[in-house]
């Protein structure tokens, strides 16, 4: 193990005693009691030693024996530390590749925040380059989507849309204006391409294009360019994606709205068939106005904001990545939506239904995922100050404390 202090997260000192690590709520701690030369051996930990020459160095410096393992346990059961040398096989292929790393540096940094255990970090980021995903759509959410993704890391990103691309599908970060003309998928996977830091090699028995609903993308991401299929996404358009158990996520522009979510994983939240149920449930006009919105006469080109579009197509590409990594983000079993010219954002619960052939409602857990990961975030990173300092009141001297 070569220690780091996790170099994403600003140092000071609050008082003669007590070390900040953090500016942010979400992500801010201090430590203490701690004295001068035990704040000076914290410069030491830059990855570049190996304990036993940390061992050396804390003898320099006359710190105690023990003193420097104990730090960096300290340090390490903080979520502070990280491991210059960590993450597996996977990570040290990543560090081969200086060039590609160099990219992905601020990414990294940003999973160190997000990580615990040393290693961590650098162990996800080299993970994404195994992951298969696909968006479906490569309008001006879709085509800046499928770059975010490429550009983060992912290591496959395929992209389905039929037609040509015209001159309202140029977005800057996803299909430019020479592609006018060309046919959108081809686009925007070649977008996809110029965005990546590099090409990880395709595994053997990945020579042909995958079917639709092939198990092997990690993700489906459905940006629809029509605005009904997003506003009122057909159940029977995703079938193949629920009986193969592909998690798939929805997002785009629908008269000045930009939505994301929800995140469908089959038989454990609400899908695209939840919705519908339930929206029929409270309006017994919605069946025909979703029947008359789909056969009507179509507008050529349709209501799509170039910055909201951007900032749906980031906000998916975030919740993508964090499933991506292991996470349930907060658009599993809601929708989160956000409209001109307000620009509130704001989320709406989509229940599982016990109509909807999906079998979430069944399960009695797929509804709450959503509500209840963002509860116990909230409770972490928000916790009211007087409480704060009654649980460090209560603390004895010399114990490491979270600081919000």
């Amino acid at each position: 193990m070569h220690p780091m202090v996790k170099p994403a997260l600003r140092r000071g000192w609050r008082d003669l005693n007590t070390v900040q690590f953090g500016m942010t709520p979400a992500h801010a701690m201090t430590l203490g009691p701690m004295d001068q030369a035990t704040g000076s051996f914290l410069d030491l930990l830059n990855g570049t030693r190996g304990l036993e020459l940390l061992r050396e160095e804390g003898r320099r410096m006359d710190l105690p024996d023990g003193h420097v393992d104990g730090l960096v346990r300290r340090l390490a059961r903080a979520g502070l530390l990280d491991d210059a040398r960590g993450g597996g096989p996977a990570a040290d292929a990543l560090r081969g590749k200086k060039e590609v790393l160099d990219r992905l540096r601020p990414d990294l940094a940003s999973l160190s925040l997000t990580t615990s255990a040393p290693g961590d970090a650098i162990g996800q980021l080299a993970a994404r380059r195994a992951q298969r995903v696909q968006v479906r759509g490569a309008g001006r959410v879709g085509a800046v989507l499928a770059s975010l993704l490429a550009g983060a890391g992912v290591g496959e990103v395929d992209v389905r849309d039929l037609g040509q691309v015209e001159p309202w599908d140029v977005a800057p970060g996803g299909l430019p204006a020479d592609a006018v003309g060309d046919r959108r998928d081809e686009a925007a996977r070649r977008a996809a391409r110029r965005a990546a830091p590099d090409r990880p090699p395709r595994p053997a028995t990945a020579q042909a294009r995958p079917a639709e609903g092939d198990p092997g993308f990690s993700l489906v991401i459905i940006a629809p360019r029509d605005d009904v299929a997003m506003y009122a996404p057909d159940p029977s358009a995703a079938e193949s994606l629920m009986s193969a158990g592909t998690p798939h996520l929805y997002a785009g522009v629908v008269e000045g709205t930009g939505m994301v979510g929800p995140l469908v994983l089959p038989g454990e939240t609400s899908c695209a068939g939840c919705l519908h149920h339930s929206r029929a449930d409270r309006d017994p006009t919605w069946p025909r106005l979703v029947a008359q919105w789909r056969s009507g006469r179509q507008r050529q080109v349709r209501p799509c904001d170039l910055t909201l579009a951007t900032t749906v197509a980031g906000l998916a590409a975030a919740h993508a990545l964090a499933f991506l990594d292991g996470r349930v983000p907060s658009s599993a079993g809601a929708r989160w939506e956000v409209s001109l010219p307000g620009l509130h954002w704001h989320a709406r619960p989509i229940w599982a239904h016990p109509a909807c052939p999906c079998a979430a409602a069944e399960r009695g857990k797929g509804e709450r995922l959503s509500e209840e990961g963002q509860s116990h975030e909230t409770m972490a990173v928000q916790r009211p100050s007087e409480q704060c300092r009654e649980a460090e009141a209560e603390r004895p001297a010399g114990t490491w404390r979270a600081h919000v």
